[in-house]
């Protein structure tokens, strides 16, 4: 049987290394831990396109904005060039240590890669999350008390 501090220990060991899966086996008890964001190119063959039979009427285009109204905003710049701060585990994610307490970041904080910024909460343990890259928050992808899973993106962060 593995304990929560050697799981904890492993974790952080493989996540400082270019190793991207580790499984390890003992007494009967396995332990698998695995990077996210690790992807894997697919090759997939494309049918030839279904043309229907039947015609469709054209769609109504929407109308611009009448004088005094507001055009509707433009789409953020590409999430793609945002890093992502992923959950290391299953748990309830906290964003302050207590409903008492701020939250550790908002939207426009500047944090650097020890920052601390949300809690997670597994088996009533509490684990704080460092955000290990350095930047600004984003966004923020989740709310307060839900339940996150493994790899999941909590924060995005704008890196310097």
């Amino acid at each position: 049987m593995f304990k929560l501090s050697e799981i904890k220990e492993l974790i952080k060991l493989v996540d400082g290394t270019s190793v991207h899966e580790l499984e390890i086996e003992n007494d009967g008890a396995r332990l698998m831990i695995r990077k996210p964001g690790k992807t894997e190119v697919v090759n997939i063959q494309q049918a030839a396109p279904i043309v229907p039979t039947y015609t469709q009427a054209p769609q109504p285009q929407a109308e611009a904005p009448a004088a005094g109204q507001q055009a509707p905003a433009a789409q953020p710049a590409a999430k793609s060039n945002y890093h992502q701060i992923v959950s290391p585990m299953v748990g309830t994610f906290y964003r302050a240590s207590s409903p008492d307490k701020p939250p550790f970041v908002n939207v426009g904080d500047r944090i650097n890669d020890k920052s601390i910024v949300c809690i997670l909460e597994a088996m009533k343990l509490m684990n704080e999350l460092e955000a290990e890259v350095r930047g600004e928050i984003v966004e923020i992808l989740v709310e307060n008390g839900q339940l996150v899973e493994f790899g999941q993106p909590l924060f995005l962060v704008k890196p310097e």
